[in-house]
């Protein structure tokens, strides 16, 4: 990639803490371990033990290489996907998408919100609703009022949250011996339950919503240091920004995955191993801990189903918002002010509480959940086609085309979820 110098432009400061560099990739990494997705993995480890642990190695570089492109679109061209979308492609392809995107989010709001009630319930006592209620009020709040820098600080705290997994592990036996054999060479089914774990799995750790949270995340991170620019405007501060994304996102993503996989432990390892197979929430895996593997063990899980769930749903709002603004050239930003921004904070405000709404329902807010990962799943292949091709796009990134590497691997993550996706169907079909 050749980058031309440009010394009027100014580049990203050298000297900066590497805590400092983590922003978009090491929020958007932990949002990915929301309480939809401990459901997933939970449900995972607890029907297959061991077994489903090699899907979270398959996904790391899988993920890392899709979400670098996303956050590299956002950089480069100064917009998020879905106005990259509505200024380059046709708008039936941009509303296809950002309508999947809207319906796959609502649902997994609604799921967070109850499992993150239901999660203080356990552990407190008390009413459930009210917690629930409360939750999403303290979400919208926060992300309406709170200004944008101090806002990423709360959300890098709330990583923290995720730890609670790992420690988990320590509190519990482990058989390591069987836990290394397992994970790289698995008992594979080829039931369609299985398969369809399977693409739940790839769902719920690469979905779209995070696609478009990272690219405007990195279009907000630009707008807030002064003397940046779009990169294909200031290709000046390239190197150094591609770098910190590269930092950023190799990190953010492992952090997720390192937790997804102490999930799929935890609960292979206490779960499945004491006949325990069938895991419908978050909370359902939590309270199933209990009587197994000691409060302190149940004590971690539920709290951490809370935090993790505090950092997910201003991704899932946000990224609705985000889009939803690209489609319609909105004034779009977390930074703005509210009467600056108001359509684009009333979908944040709406999401939530259509999410809130849908939890109050005699709709199955958690059976939609494991479906809506599963939905994730199938969604993300045509979206993730799609970043490929703006990703390669001169119009869109300019002399930052992305290198062959890159898109070679890109493009084996959009296969390995079209495959899964094939597979997935074609067992229901079978059965």
């Amino acid at each position: 990639m050749d980058i031309d110098s440009n010394p009027s432009d100014k580049p990203d400061p050298e000297v900066e803490s590497w805590l400092e560099k983590l922003g978009p990739g090491l929020i958007t990494g932990a949002a990915d371990d929301d309480p939809s997705g401990i459901a997933t993995y939970s449900q995972a480890g607890a029907q297959f033990g061991f077994n489903m642990l090699w899907t979270v190695i398959l996904t790391y570089p899988l993920m890392v290489a899709i979400q670098i492109v996303s956050a590299r679109l956002g950089r480069v061209s100064g917009h998020g996907l879905a106005t990259n979308i509505r200024r380059h492609y046709p708008a039936w392809l941009l509303y296809s998408s950002v309508v999947l995107l809207l319906v796959a989010n609502t649902i997994n709001i609604a799921a967070d919100l109850t499992a993150m009630g239901a999660a203080i319930n356990l552990v407190l006592g008390g009413p459930t609703r009210v917690y629930t209620v409360a939750l999403a009020a303290v979400s919208v709040l926060l992300q309406i009022f709170i200004p944008y820098r101090s806002y990423v600080r709360v959300l890098k705290w709330l990583t923290l949250a995720l730890f609670a997994y790992v420690a988990t592990v320590f509190v519990v036996h482990i058989p390591w011996q069987t836990v290394l054999v397992r994970t790289f060479v698995p008992r594979l089914s080829w039931k369609s339950d299985y398969a369809t774990t399977v693409v739940a799995i790839l769902g719920t750790t690469i979905s779209p919503y995070l696609f478009f949270w990272q690219a405007s995340q990195e279009v907000e991170e630009m707008r807030a240091e002064t003397g940046q620019r779009a990169l294909k405007k200031a290709p000046g501060q390239g190197p150094a920004s591609l770098r910190r994304i590269r930092m950023d996102t190799w990190i953010g993503m492992g952090f997720s995955n390192l937790v997804a996989f102490f999930i799929i432990l935890t609960t292979a390892a206490i779960l499945n191993a004491h006949g325990v197979t069938d895991i419908q929430t978050s909370a359902q895996a939590a309270a199933a801990l209990k009587p197994i593997a000691g409060k302190f063990a149940f004590t971690l899980f539920s709290l951490g189903i809370v935090g993790t769930g505090l950092l997910a749903l201003p991704v899932l709002a946000g990224s609705a918002a985000y889009a939803m603004a690209g489609t319609f050239n909105w004034r779009n930003s977390l930074a703005l002010k509210p009467q600056l921004a108001k359509r684009f904070y009333g979908i944040i405000v709406l999401s939530t509480l259509v999410g809130l709404a849908i939890g109050f329902t005699r709709i199955d807010p958690i059976k939609a959940l494991y479906w809506s990962a599963v939905i994730n799943g199938v969604v993300s292949v045509p979206i993730m086609g799609l970043i490929m091709f703006m990703a390669v796009n001169p119009k869109i990134m300019a002399s930052f085309i992305i290198s062959a590497r890159l898109r070679v691997t890109g493009w084996t993550a959009t296969t390995a979820m079209a495959a899964a996706t094939f597979a997935m169907f074609w067992f229901m079909l079978a059965s």
